[in-house]
């Protein structure tokens, strides 16, 4: 297990942006899209459109992956 943030290209609304997750957060993230049949770049908009200005991408998309799998 690495605790390293590893950064990916995503693409949300047309734009590209890069984000750095830990490898356990960007598999549970895929997984997540996978169980829902989207795209992790659809998914992350939506997660992109929910957040507030005061939360970032990367914290928002980490407090996702918590939620859904504590819920």
């Amino acid at each position: 297990m690495s605790g390293r943030p590893v950064k990916h290209s995503l693409s949300l609304r047309g734009h590209r942006t890069s984000v750095s997750l830990e490898d356990e957060f960007w598999q549970a993230f895929r997984d997540i899209a996978a169980e829902r049949g989207q795209p992790i770049n659809a998914l992350a908009a939506e997660i992109d459109e929910a957040r507030g200005v005061e939360i970032g991408l990367a914290s928002a998309i980490r407090v996702f992956v918590l939620r859904h799998y504590r819920g």
